[in-house]
This record gives structure tokens, C-alpha cells and sequence, in this order.
């Protein structure tokens, strides 16, 4: 019999969360096959069968296990029941992890904890209420009401809800959000962008770029460049507290917000400094498919200097983009409109785009803030002379 214990996710993790099971206790299991999602407060990884058996479950979906501990035991002598097939050739299925529950069942109280009328009232109503005003707890018709009352009046259609608990690494998020939010001073800052230098670039080389190094030359390696310029100019915006000292770095670990089936990771770029558009682009690339596919790891998340996320991809015109701590900045990216502008007197139709600084002001003053948010509008609206030194088709590895 085999006991499978919680690995080390990376260090500095003690404990980790049974997310979902993707297997029932008594399945016939292959070796590597995805047996259950764990959450950490980093990030959530699947947890694959050591060897191939029948397992029984020793833990269960929400329980918070250290690493070490045993979560399940597989029997490596059973043989495999007649008619199975290997699980590589039948997808994991459909983890649920929510529970819904329907209006007209929503009787969540146990019996005996609800007066016989209250009781009534709860069936009718849809309400849940799992403790009243009553002895030892006890719900009253008076909670049922004052329930109802707080809910408003109850409408003619489906009135169910649906309930489920944030994974560990959805509450840590909120933690680390509030965190920054109550210990930091953050502030914001605005500038808008002219993108059509870069239209023009993109659909001049674009095929080109795309044949030479199998990516496309998309909007993130101008930006990430452009950002990684402008902190090496005001190296402020690259530091970040640590205790009474600010620590400024002499590289750029850039972080980029990526959305995944399990929410937002930020991977990060290493030495953004060296890196060229097709670097960037590839480095990017792969990333993202990690984050897509789940198989990122926390190495991978762990240790930027500043943080660029693109809100635009979803449709977003302006925001205040958050730090991501215990980083200093993040800049943040829009979709861009075509908007009517005024140069050189006439008025235009361009491309436009705002962008956002977020900044801790205990570290980063107005002027590197704004300077910073300056000097990559510059470089974006400028980028033939100030990313590519005048030289588009060696600075493209064309």
C-alpha cells in the first residue's frame, strides 16, 4: 500500500488546500494521472498519482493538510477492472465544486433548532438561516421575517444562489489586496498614448517577424520594453520597502498579469533589461501557456520589480491598477479607441490609449512617478528612435 504525502510546492509553503478531488475514493488510478488540485497561497497545482492502483481517500475537498502529510493510499497490487482504459485516453473529469441550492430546498437549519412556524417560513420562503434570536440559538418566525424584510420584496422568477468556498488561493489574494491598500500610499497617475507608430510597425514587419521567430510581434514587448527603459531612468520606480531600507534594483524583473482558468498570475520576465522584441515576445508566449494550462510554478511567479497588466483585453478604458506587492509599481494597459486629437494643429482620428501608474509614494515621488509615466508614452509614440536606436529591422532580428 502506497501513502502519498503532500509535496513541497516551494519553499517558504507549509500547507496547502484539497481544492477538488478528481478522483472517488475506490477508482482504479494510473500512474501520473491528475488525481486532485491543491491550492496554495501562491498558486493551485494538480497532485499526480505516484503509481497506478485503487485509491482511498484520506482527506477531503476544503481540508487544509501540511506538506508531508498524508492525503491519500493507493493499492499497487489491485489490478486494473476488465473494460477500464488508461486514464491518458479519458480526460480528468469536471471537478464540482459548487453547490447550488435551490430555492424551494434551502432549509439549511437542522432539526429542532427552528419553532415549528419559523420552520414553515423557511420552506416557503427560500431564506437561510443556520442560527436566531432564540434560546440555545434557536430561529423564530420574528428571524424569518426580519430575513425576508432584508432580502426585499421576492420576485416572480428562480431565486436560488449558489455558494462555494475561495480557494486558499483566492483568500490570500484578498488578504494581500487589502494589505496594500490599508499599508501602502498609493496613488495614481494618468497619461494617454498615440499607438499609431506602433500600428504602423506592427503591419509593415509583423509577417516578417512572425516567419523569422514564430511569435507575433504583438503590443507587450513594446510596452515591457518601453517600461523597463523608463525604470532604468528613474531607478525609483524599480525599489521596493524592505523594514526601514529601500532596496532599487540594477535589473528589471518585469511581472505580467496573465489571466488563467484559476484567475490572475503574474509571471515574470527575467532581466527585462537584456531581452529584445522577439525575447520578449517568446519569453511572454510561454508563459502564458503555462499560466493556461496550469502548469506555471511558483519559481516562476516569484520575484519581480515592477508589473505591467492589460485590462484593455477586457474591454476596460481606465482604471487604477493595484500593486502588486511588495512591489512599488504597476503599470496599467487599456484598449485602445479611435479617438478624435489634435497634432500639429489639425484635428485627427488616432488610436488612442490611456495608461495608469500606480505607485507606493513612500518610496516613489511625483516627479519619478510622472517621469516614469512620461518616458514610456515617449518611447511608445516614439519607438523607431527610442526602442529601436533608428534601426527597425536589426532591432526586430530581421
Amino acid at each position: 500500500m502506497l501513502e502519498m504525502k503532500v509535496p513541497s510546492p516551494g519553499e517558504s509553503i507549509t500547507e496547502v488546500e484539497i481544492a477538488t478531488w478528481l478522483v472517488s475514493d475506490g477508482d482504479y488510478v494510473e500512474k501520473d494521472q491528475a488525481i486532485a488540485e491543491v491550492d496554495s497561497d501562491k498558486a493551485t497545482l494538480e497532485l499526480p498519482a505516484e503509481e497506478a492502483g485503487i485509491i482511498s481517500l484520506r482527506a477531503e475537498e476544503g481540508d487544509v493538510v501540511e506538506v508531508g502529510q498524508v492525503v491519500c493510499l493507493i493499492d499497487t497490487a489491485a489490478e486494473r477492472p476488465s473494460g477500464s482504459v488508461a486514464a491518458s485516453s479519458v480526460p480528468n473529469p469536471e471537478p464540482i465544486s459548487e453547490k447550488s441550492t435551490p430555492a424551494s430546498a434551502s432549509q439549511t437549519y437542522a432539526t429542532g433548532t427552528a419553532s415549528p412556524a419559523a420552520k414553515k417560513m423557511l420552506a416557503e420562503t427560500g431564506v437561510e438561516l443556520n442560527k436566531g434570536t432564540g434560546k440555545d440559538g434557536r430561529i423564530t418566525k420574528a428571524d424569518v421575517i426580519e430575513a425576508v424584510a432584508s432580502m426585499g420584496s421576492a420576485g416572480s422568477g428562480e431565486r436560488g444562489s449558489k455558494s462555494k468556498k475561495m480557494s486558499s488561493l483566492r483568500r490570500k489574494l484578498a488578504s494581500r489586496l487589502v494589505t496594500v491598500k490599508n499599508e501602502t500610499a498609493m496613488l495614481t497617475t494618468f497619461n494617454e498614448v498615440d499607438m499609431k507608430p506602433i500600428f504602423d510597425l506592427r503591419k509593415k514587419y509583423k509577417e516578417a517577424f512572425f516567419e523569422k521567430h514564430g511569435v507575433k510581434l504583438g503590443f507587450m514587448s513594446f510596452f515591457t520594453l518601453a517600461a523597463t527603459r523608463a525604470l532604468q531612468i528613474y531607478p525609483a520606480t524599480n525599489s521596493m520597502i524592505d523594514g526601514d531600507h529601500v532596496v532599487s534594483f540594477d535589473y528589471v524583473d518585469v511581472s505580467i498579469a496573465v489571466s488563467g482558468p484559476k484567475g490572475l498570475m503574474v509571471p515574470v520576465l527575467r532581466n527585462a533589461e537584456n531581452m529584445d522584441f522577439a525575447g520578449v515576445e517568446r519569453e511572454i508566449g510561454r508563459l502564458a501557456q503555462k499560466v493556461r494550462d496550469g502548469k506555471i510554478t511558483i519559481d516562476e511567479m516569484t520575484g519581480g520589480t515592477f508589473t505591467i497588466t492589460n485590462g484593455g483585453v477586457f474591454g476596460s478604458m481606465l482604471s487604477t491598477p493595484i500593486i502588486n506587492p511588495p512591489q512599488s509599481a504597476i503599470l496599467g494597459m487599456h484598449n485602445i479607441i479611435q479617438r478624435p486629437v489634435v497634432v500639429d494643429g489639425e484635428i485627427v482620428i488616432r488610436p488612442m490609449m490611456y495608461v495608469a501608474l500606480s505607485y507606493d509614494h513612500r518610496v516613489i515621488d511625483g516627479r519619478e512617478s510622472v517621469g516614469t509615466l512620461v518616458a514610456i508614452k515617449e518611447a511608445l509614440e516614439n519607438p523607431e528612435e527610442i526602442l529601436m536606436e533608428g534601426n527597425v529591422e536589426k532591432a526586430l532580428g530581421l
